[in-house]
């Protein structure tokens, strides 16, 4: 039988080259007032000030912010105190993870009166949005995230008491996601590298996730294989190539449908406490623990030897075949071919993070002093393992 599922809504979606020249006019749609959030990149582009340039000649009034580095609740709260009560008809925000966070979380604390921190899972005061927001529009330029699908925006503050939590409200999935490849070409590698190791484990997490269904599933597979097939070369001297970039940018946008529907494992578990007590890019995080908390998530499924671990070293396996190019048809020996591809992809993953210098975490100051507060923080989330605290920190362990 079909196992029971549910599946969240996803915005109205527009994916394709050069639909950037369609925003004009779906900002048009909505009225005369839009704030315009971007990263440095995009602003100081020539993109952005043809933007601006059209919607003045569409009698639009255009108000713009800049933002960068990992969205804060006092960010949030700085630029919805400026624009509260400026009526505006639309928030859109143009740029990598942290910008579309930050336009999400403005556009739903706009109809408020007071801060966001109130409404954040775990550290707020517990009071409940309820979902009214301005409409948003979310336009990534890299291929990370997955953000422009999600209902949730990832807020964090860093520090010793630090938190990575999250704004989330059925309503707050954007109204539309624009993805032009086109404009994910001027990424830097380093950054598309990093971002794309944070939109494959969403893949293969959600992938492997127990709250997976068949449809999750069947999206997740062709994100991994275009993910696959494009992060290595448009991050290591194709990034011109517009033809991978696309399958970079479809992966992404698959990776937070999943993610929405399927949820995620241990190692975006790890990502939340490291983030908030460390200044480290979420993409690297991700990126650098991949391979081993797979690693040991297949060898404790192996140790366990159940029906259900069976299950999923078998889409470890699929994972692993398709990440080795071997083939789209996998016809599984559960004696031979299972685990030969399970160490296939372990392998595929520890070389990719090497090709792609991963950063470690000891680059961040991480040390093995801080295992302990890190575990305590960390949730195993929809891992196919229910790891322990000393297992969770072999795999930081593992990384610094």
């Amino acid at each position: 039988m079909v196992k029971k599922f549910e599946f969240a809504g996803i915005p109205v979606i527009k994916f394709g080259p050069s639909f950037i020249k369609k925003l004009p006019e779906i900002i048009a749609d909505y009225g005369d007032k839009v704030l315009i959030i971007t990263g440095n990149s995009f602003r100081n582009s020539s993109a952005c000030e043809e933007l601006v340039s059209l919607l003045g000649k569409r009698s639009i009034k255009a108000f713009t912010e800049t933002v960068h580095g990992e969205p804060s609740p006092d960010i949030v709260d700085e630029i919805t105190g400026r624009y509260r009560e400026s009526s505006l008809d639309l928030v859109v925000a143009i740029g990598g993870g942290s910008v579309l966070d930050t336009g999400k979380a403005v556009s739903a604390l706009l109809t408020k009166n007071d801060s966001v921190m109130n409404y954040l899972e775990g550290v707020g005061t517990g009071k409940l949005h309820d979902g009214e927001k301005i409409p948003f529009v979310a336009v990534p330029t890299t291929s990370g995230t997955g953000s422009e699908a999600t209902k949730n925006a990832v807020l964090s503050r860093v520090g010793a008491d630090g938190f990575k939590k999250s704004l989330r409200h059925d309503n707050f999935v954007p109204d539309i996601a624009l993805i032009d490849p086109e404009l994910t070409v001027s990424c830097p590698p380093e950054v598309t590298a990093a971002s794309g190791l944070d939109a494959l484990t969403q893949l293969l997490e959600s992938y492997s996730s127990t709250k997976a269904s068949p449809l999750t599933d069947s999206l997740a597979i062709r994100g991994i294989e275009f993910a696959a097939q494009s992060l290595l070369p448009v991050s290591t001297g194709e990034g011109d190539n517009l033809e991978l970039r696309s399958k970079m940018a479809y992966a992404s946008l698959v990776s937070g449908i999943t993610l929405a529907n399927a949820g995620l494992g241990v190692i975006h578990g790890l990502a939340s406490p490291v983030g908030g007590f460390f200044n480290i890019p979420h993409g690297v995080v991700c990126g650098t623990l991949l391979a081993e908390a797979i690693a040991l998530n297949i060898k404790c499924l192996k140790e366990d030897g159940t029906e259900e671990a069976d299950y999923y070293l078998e889409k470890y396996a699929r994972a692993g075949q398709i990440i080795s190019n071997s083939g789209e048809e996998l016809n599984i020996d559960l004696s031979h071919d299972r685990d030969y591809y399970c160490e296939i992809l372990i392998e595929k993953l520890r070389e990719w993070v090497e090709i792609l210098e991963i950063p470690r975490l000891g680059e961040y100051g991480i040390s093995t002093a801080d295992l302990d507060r890190i575990a305590e923080k960390t949730d195993n989330k929809n891992n196919p393992v229910k790891l322990d605290k000393e297992q969770i920190k072999e795999i930081i362990r593992r990384r610094l």
